[in-house]
C-alpha cells in the first residue's frame, strides 16, 4: 500500500515536513510519499475538493488555515474542538477528521529529554510565557499529562484567564502580567516560551530576562530558528537545564504520522539532524 500525504498552508516553501516524514516512513518501511500543497485562504475550499479527488489520506495544516479548514470537515477530536484549531486531518470510515497534535507533540518532546520532570507531577510548577494558540496547546496538554500546577503569564492578563478556563478548575492556575512575573521565575520546575519572540530576524528578543531559576528547573523555548535563542542563552548561564523547540516540531509530526498510519515512529537521532539542517539553513 502506497501512502500519500500532504501539508497545506501559505507560504509553506520553507516546510520540513516532507523531510521529517519521509524519515518516518523509512522508519516503519512503507511506501508513500509526502507533499507540499500551497494553498491561498481564498483557494481552500477549492484544493480541499482536489484532495479528496487525489486519493490524499492525510494531511498537515499549518498557517493561515489551522482556523478555516475546521468548517470543511465532518468532525473534530476532542483537542482539537478545545483548542478551536486543526493543524492534522485524517480520512477515516468515510469522514474527515480534525486533530491537533501540538500539544501532544510538545508534551513528548518534553518526556523523552526530561522525564524527570513527570515524576511527582502533582508537585511540580510550571509557568507559561503568552497566552496564544501554542500555549493554549500546550498548557491543556500539560493538564491532560497529569500535571496541576501551571501559571500564566502574558502581556494581557484578560487573554490568560480565559486560557486558564480550559481545564475547568482542573488546574491551580494563577496569572500573571510578564512584569510581575520576572522576580518570581525561581519558583518553577519548568518555564515554557510560547510566542515568536526571539525568532529570527529578531533573535535579540527575549520575552523575559531570566537570571534566577530553582536547582534543576528546565527552561524551554518553541521557538526553533535560531536553535538557541536569548532566552535559552540566558537560562543555561542562570544554571537551568533547557529544552529546544524543534523537538517539538519533531514529536508533534509523529503524533500525526500516528494518526494516520496506526504507527509510532522511531525518531532516532532525527532531532539531532533537524537540528542541523535548520542551523544551516
Amino acid at each position: 500500500m502506497d501512502y500519500r500525504f500532504q501539508v497545506i498552508g501559505y507560504p509553506i516553501k520553507h516546510s520540513l515536513s516532507p523531510w521529517i516524514h519521509e524519515q518516518f516512513m523509512k522508519s516503519a518501511n512503507l511506501q508513500g510519499e509526502y507533499t507540499k500543497n500551497e494553498i491561498k485562504p481564498e483557494e481552500l475550499q477549492e484544493k480541499f475538493e482536489q484532495i479528496k479527488q487525489d486519493g490524499i489520506k492525510g494531511f498537515n495544516v499549518t498557517v493561515p488555515h489551522k482556523q478555516g479548514i475546521i468548517r470543511l470537515l465532518d468532525e473534530l477530536d476532542d483537542t482539537a474542538e478545545k483548542m478551536g484549531a486543526v493543524n492534522t486531518v485524517a480520512y477515516q470510515d468515510g469522514k474527515w477528521i480534525g486533530f491537533n497534535t501540538d500539544g501532544t507533540g510538545y508534551v513528548r518532546s518534553l518526556k523523552m529529554k526530561y522525564d524527570e520532570l513527570f515524576s511527582n507531577k502533582e508537585n511540580k510548577k510550571i509557568l507559561l510565557l503568552g497566552a496564544g494558540g501554542a500555549a493554549r496547546a500546550i498548557f491543556y496538554a500539560l493538564y491532560k499529562s497529569g500535571f496541576k500546577q501551571i501559571d500564566l503569564a502574558n502581556r494581557t492578563t484578560e487573554t490568560a484567564r480565559d486560557l486558564a478556563y480550559l481545564t475547568e478548575g482542573g488546574t491551580e492556575t494563577k496569572v500573571f502580567s510578564l512584569s510581575d512575573i520576572e522576580k518570581k521565575t525561581n519558583d518553577y520546575d519548568l518555564i515554557v516560551q510560547t510566542t515568536s519572540v526571539g525568532m529570527v530576524p529578531n533573535e535579540k528578543q527575549s520575552i523575559l530576562p531570566i537570571f534566577h531559576v530553582k536547582e534543576s528547573a528546565v527552561v524551554s523555548d518553541i521557538v526553533y530558528q535560531p536553535i538557541k535563542t536569548r532566552l535559552l542563552e540566558q537560562a543555561e548561564k542562570a544554571g537551568a537545564k533547557i529544552h529546544f523547540g524543534h523537538t517539538m516540531l519533531l514529536y508533534q509530526a509523529q503524533t500525526s504520522f500516528e494518526i494516520w498510519t496506526g504507527i509510532k515512529p522511531e525518531t532516532n537521532d532525527m532531532d539531532e539532524q533537524l537540528r542541523k539542517i535548520l542551523e544551516g539553513r
